[in-house]
């Protein structure tokens, strides 16, 4: 949610409009979402929405992540090599529930929609890197990963084939792969 000054949102319209854009989306995809309709469902005014977010798309991913949120959890086990696979196996199994299809549908329609683009980029990837990267520089500080390491590299290495398998082969996307693109990131990536 945006980070803007002044008075404090009111905590229960907040988290109407969030729940209503989140079940907009589930049930009609990102095109039939409209602001009015939003509006609508939670009992608020436009202006209420607008007040606080930018536009549609930045609503519709507070709202997604909002009730994502949850199911994403920061791993912290002491290993970067778990916490990576927990990390990533847990990415792996929202991106193939039914509420994780929807990033495919707002990775599709961010084709044709900039602020949506730019709306999932800032709201939903970089924090999901900034997590992976936080695990990745823990185990450099622990001696645990090469103390030369390119972590944005290696972010790309573990996480690029988990989307790569989701937007364009189609092929498995499982808890066994998963499994398996993490041992052998690993093998490269851990110190001698």
């Amino acid at each position: 949610m945006n980070g803007k000054r002044g008075r404090p949102r009111n905590v229960e319209a907040q988290k109407s409009i969030l729940s209503a854009s989140y079940k907009l989306l589930l049930e009609n995809g990102f095109q039939a979402v409209t602001v009015d309709k939003i509006a609508d469902c939670a009992k608020v005014s436009k202006a209420t929405i607008y007040k606080w977010w930018p536009n549609k798309a930045a609503v519709v991913m507070d709202g997604f992540l909002y009730a994502a949120s949850e199911r994403l959890p920061m791993p912290n086990t002491g290993s970067a090599y778990n916490d990576i696979l927990i990390h990533a196996t847990n990415l792996t199994r929202f991106l193939t529930s039914r509420e994780g299809t929807v990033i495919t549908q707002l990775l599709g329609e961010g084709q044709f929609d900039s602020g949506l683009a730019e709306a999932y980029r800032d709201r939903y990837f970089r924090p999901r890197r900034l997590e992976a990267r936080s695990l990745l520089e823990k185990g450099v500080q622990r001696g645990e990963l090469k103390k030369s390491l390119d972590i944005d590299i290696c972010i790309d290495l573990i996480y690029g084939p988990i989307f790569y398998r989701l937007l364009v082969t189609g092929e498995t996307l499982d808890e066994s792969y998963v499994q398996q693109l993490v041992i052998n990131a690993f093998e490269g990536i851990r110190s001698t």
